[in-house]
């Protein structure tokens, strides 16, 4: 299994940036994919971005393309989300998600999420 912690969120303005951060340990070395997700209360968890472990591809929802950058640093097993010109529609909590090789498809690790608020 991998363990992940995610930190960073916070309350910003609209228009602002926050930057999360997410730590992966156990077994880091059959990470496939790592990806975000957010909830915002009465919703159900939806995918903001994704990156392949290995290559480095990213997925992003439409909802934040142009604003939100994943990327990753294979020697820290660290997962990053730069969140840039932030919306009140932001506003959820964010999860960190891995998916293994042993089963891509499944994001089967997750963090305990870090609160994003941004006002309006």
């Amino acid at each position: 299994q991998v363990q992940l912690v995610e930190s960073g969120g916070g309350l910003v303005q609209a228009g602002g940036s926050l930057r999360l951060s997410c730590a992966a340990s156990g077994r880091t070395n059959s990470i496939y994919d790592m990806a975000w997700f957010r909830q915002a209360p009465g919703k159900e968890r939806g995918r903001v971005a994704t990156i392949n472990w290995s290559g480095g591809t990213t997925y992003y929802a439409d909802s934040v393309k142009g604003r939100f950058t994943i990327s990753r640093d294979n020697a820290m097993n660290m997962v990053y989300l730069q969140m840039n010109s932030l919306k009140p529609e932001d506003t959820a909590v964010y999860y960190c998600a891995a998916a293994l090789e042993t089963n891509r498809r499944d994001f089967g690790s997750w963090g305990q999420g870090t609160q994003v608020t941004v006002s309006s």
